[in-house]
Order: C-alpha cells, then sequence, then structure tokens
C-alpha cells in the first residue's frame, strides 16, 4: 500500500520496527533508466534534454552538464576576473578551496549567523568584475533572501553565482531563478535534492561565461548514462524539495532554539554547548542504513558555533513523514 502526502509525492507507508532510517538514493526508475543507457538498450541524446529542462528550470539561455558540482564551481570561478566573495559560514567549503587553487583574491563577508546581508559589503574594498559565491540556502537551514542580494550587487557590478544544489525547483522561484542569479550551480550527487551519485550543472544568461571556460568544461564533461539520471530526476523535482521543506519545517516547529526558526530550509541546526555530546547520543539512537544524518557544529559548511545538525536532505524521501519525524523530534528533545 501506498500513501502520499500533501504534494502528491508517494511514500512507503510502513514504519520499520527497529526504526532503522534511510539514507536518500537515486529513485528506482532513475536507476533503471541509467541501467539501460549503460547497457546500450537506449539511444537518446540525454545530454541536450537535460540542458533544455535545466534551461527552462532556471530560467536562463545557456547550461552546461558537468562531471561534479565542484566542477561547476571550478568553471564558475574561472570565468571571474576579480575577488571571489564567500560567507563566513554557512557556506560551502569548496568555494575557498578552489578559488584558493586558481589564485583568486578571496574577501570573506561577514554573516548573521549565514545568513548574508548585502550591508556588510559595503565594508569591503572589492574589485571590479569580482563575484559573490553563495548557497540558496544558508548551512542548508535558511534560504537566503537573494533578490535583495542580487539588487545589491547588480548596481555595485559584482557577480552572483548561487550554488541551488539543495534549492533548485523551488516552487516559489525565489531560490534557483535565473532571473534573480546571474550564474546557478548544483551538483547532482547524493544527497542532493536531484540525486544521481554524480554530476552537475551550470547555467547563465551570460555566454561569454562559456567562451572564457572552453578547457575546463572540456575536463569536465560527463557521461549519457548521468545524463539519463539527471533526466529522470528532474521530471519531480520542485516535489521533492517541497516534501523536503514541509519535513524540515515539521521538525523545526516542534523543537525549540532552533537557529533561523521561521526561514525555509533543509536542515535544522539547533545550538548547545553539549552539541558534541548530544550529537554522539543520537547517532546510536537514530540509526541508518548508510551515512548519517546527524552531525555537529561548529563546521563552516553550517555554523561556526557548538550546534547539532540534523540534515533533514539525506533521508530518503520514505522517511519523510510524520511518524518519522516525531521519532527525531522525540528523541532531539529528550536529549535537550
Amino acid at each position: 500500500m501506498k500513501c502520499f502526502t500533501q504534494n502528491k509525492l508517494p511514500l512507503t507507508c510502513t514504519l520499520k520496527v527497529d526504526n532503522m532510517f534511510k539514507f536518500k538514493t537515486p529513485s528506482q526508475k532513475t536507476l533503471e533508466i541509467m541501467s539501460e543507457v549503460a547497457k546500450g538498450n537506449i539511444n537518446e541524446d540525454y545530454e541536450s534534454k537535460c540542458i533544455d529542462a535545466i534551461k527552462q528550470l532556471t530560467f536562463h539561455d545557456e547550461a552546461r552538464i558537468t562531471s561534479s558540482g565542484n566542477n561547476s564551481i571550478f568553471i564558475a570561478l574561472s570565468a571571474v576576473d576579480g575577488d571571489i566573495i564567500v560567507p563566513d559560514q554557512g557556506g560551502w567549503h569548496g568555494f575557498k578551496q578552489i578559488a584558493k587553487y586558481l589564485n583568486k583574491n578571496i574577501i570573506t563577508l561577514k554573516t548573521d549567523s549565514g545568513l548574508i546581508n548585502p550591508k556588510y559589503m559595503d565594508e569591503l574594498e572589492i574589485e571590479e568584475n569580482s563575484a559573490l559565491i553563495f548557497t540558496s540556502f544558508a548551512g542548508y537551514t535558511a534560504e537566503h533572501d537573494i533578490k535583495s542580494i542580487s539588487k545589491y550587487c547588480r548596481s555595485n557590478g559584482i557577480t552572483t553565482i548561487e550554488d541551488a544544489s539543495a534549492g533548485i525547483g523551488d516552487k516559489e522561484k525565489k531560490l534557483g531563478n535565473g532571473n534573480i542569479s546571474d550564474i546557478i550551480i548544483a551538483s547532482t550527487g547524493s544527497p542532493k535534492i536531484i540525486n544521481v551519485g554524480s554530476g552537475g550543472f551550470i547555467s547563465t544568461n551570460n555566454e561569454e561565461i562559456f567562451q572564457k571556460t572552453s578547457l575546463p568544461q572540456k575536463l569536465s564533461k560527463t557521461s549519457q548514462i548521468i545524463c539519463s539520471g539527471i533526466s529522470s530526476e528532474l521530471e519531480n523535482v520542485s516535489e521533492k524539495l517541497e516534501v523536503s521543506l514541509n519535513a524540515t519545517k515539521h521538525v523545526k516547529n516542534n523543537i525549540e532554539n532552533t537557529l533561523h526558526a521561521n526561514k525555509r530550509g533543509v536542515n535544522v541546526i539547533i545550538p548547545h554547548d553539549n552539541a558534541k555530546e548530544i550529537s554522539w547520543n543520537l547517532k546510536k539512537i537514530l540509526t541508518t542504513d548508510k551515512s548519517g544524518f546527524i552531525t555537529t557544529c561548529p563546521n563552516y559548511n553550517r555554523i561556526k558555533q557548538k550546534a547539532i545538525a540534523v540534515e533533514i536532505k539525506n533521508l530518503s524521501y520514505d522517511c519523510l513523514k510524520n511518524e518519522y519525524l516525531d521519532k527525531i523530534i522525540e528523541e532531539i528533545n529528550n536529549q535537550l
């Protein structure tokens, strides 16, 4: 028997007796299509199909499929002539690593617990033709006001690069929207919203970005197998993101003192002085079949203070029904 969330995404109804949570994997349909392509049973240009779908999703005129999210970042940053501005926390450590490898000048931007406030850029000395790179959600837990960020950056000649790995397919069109962000990049590896286990993409309206980065693009080519998987996952990406957002909201609403409690996100961060011990205890109780979904801060990719991070985004959609989420809520509240 199957049941449906309010977003019509089919979910298995039976809660396991041992409360084992499942790590997110590509859908069965995606795996089957990738297998058939690998066997040579399907001969279709999935790369072109993906590019067309991504352009429609991001509202950008140009897009490329890449071999990974980090390679998408590499291409985007290679096209920047000026400084690379990164948030002081709540971003992705690859931003700094890749910018450093490319010998770019890195400027660290102060944030409000990961959230970018454009007024802080007034305090910085920024070269012309610089770029700000950030994730759709600060630390995966709070959506950025990308519209205000973009408005400031465009007024000051700064390119915006949004890593929409967790925000692509937003029904509200606030995230992963090429009418707002100049460049959109994403990973389609596990356990992202577009979950293929590998690959990524980059999109923009500025064709010059791709003209300047032909070599990194050649080095980042991927296969029709990965493209077929991305194409399959794109079919219901908006529904999957909505289910993840609603699940995170439910958990936030039932645990006190969560970070950015009123913001949309795909994980829950709970600042606590005893975060390390609590996280350790939760990992023993809230077990998974593969990688876990409880992490500990301080962590640049989340927040640089003591906290417990509950990675709702890591869980299979089978585990985003309330009976699973209520188990998470119960065990966390017991530990706090």
